[in-house]
């Protein structure tokens, strides 16, 4: 029995569909049971309950071969971004103690090494070391790159002020990674199960890419070739976000991952290999940017 949690979402959708065709036996986590009738109807089990809740999860983690681990989004925070991670994080890691679940193949990111200094990534970093101290686990962590899928984001910028823009340097080349390969790459290892200890695995994308080089090729899919990308401020960048509704907790957690790509920080553990190298480059995904853009 594989668990995934997060199963509606970028990656665990994925995944679950994977280890169904498979001939797994799956069961999915999520909130709304509505949303996982899908998974239902392809023969997994379905457990509707809240990542916070330790007693839910001990019970779902129950008797699996290996758990799909993830601390997801949560766009509409009325608390400190980290304290949100901490709690589920925590949670989770109670839960796969109590369970006695032996394998977990768990969503982490670039810059996962820094114990301070990369805003979200920061709490992942927390997670890690919490599931590092829980006896004779198996952890393999994916440090994936930039979600591609982020960049829908940008759409609303776009549209409105003809340019893309975040608080990132436009200099600075970075791991853009699809959503689909990072969870191919988790299928993969929760098939084979080959890691002991704790394992991470970057996840690397095609290449590494500027913010410049994502608005070229974005633009020339969207009709908008001279499509410029501007580096805010960090003052400028937050109000941006603020406006459209992001919690200020987010933006300032963003400001600090991006400064910590500025400095140099957030990838100097990080080494492309031909094995971490995954195959979806961003003109394929400017195809799919395009038709959001189009919808939007």
């Amino acid at each position: 029995m594989y668990v995934i949690t997060g199963a509606t979402g970028n990656t665990g959708t994925r995944i679950a569909y994977n280890l169904l065709k498979e001939g797994k036996k799956v069961r999915v986590i999520g909130r709304d049971a509505k949303k996982l009738q899908d998974f239902a109807s392809k023969g997994a089990e379905v457990a509707v309950g809240d990542l916070e809740d330790v007693a839910f999860l001990t019970k779902s983690f129950e008797g699996a071969t290996a758990i799909y681990a993830l601390i997801p989004p949560k766009w509409d925070l009325q608390e400190d971004w980290r304290s949100f991670q901490r709690k589920v994080a925590t949670a989770l890691t109670n839960a796969i103690t109590a369970s006695g679940v032996k394998n977990v193949v768990v969503l982490s990111s670039n810059g996962a090494q820094l114990p301070e200094g990369a805003g979200p990534v920061t709490g992942l970093y927390e997670f890690e070391q919490m599931l590092l101290k829980v006896p004779q686990l198996n952890v393999l962590s994916l440090r994936a790159g930039y979600f591609m899928q982020n960049l829908f984001a940008q759409i609303g910028m776009i549209k409105q002020a003809g340019i893309m823009g975040y608080s990132l340097n436009a200099d600075i080349k970075t791991p853009v990674v699809h959503v689909n390969d990072i969870a191919d790459m988790a299928t993969k290892y929760l098939l084979s199960l080959d890691f002991q200890g704790f394992k991470p695995v970057f996840v690397s994308g095609q290449r590494d890419l500027s913010m410049v080089e994502v608005a070229q090729v974005l633009g020339n899919a969207i009709g908008k070739p001279e499509l410029p990308y501007i580096a805010f401020s960090q003052a400028d960048a937050k109000a941006g976000m603020l406006q459209a509704g992001i919690p200020e907790t987010i933006a300032d957690g963003y400001n600090e991952l991006f400064d910590a790509l500025n400095k140099g920080t957030y990838l100097n553990d990080f080494q492309r290999t031909a094995e971490n190298t995954t195959p979806t480059s961003i003109e394929e995904f400017a195809k799919e940017f395009a038709v959001a853009y189009q919808n939007s």
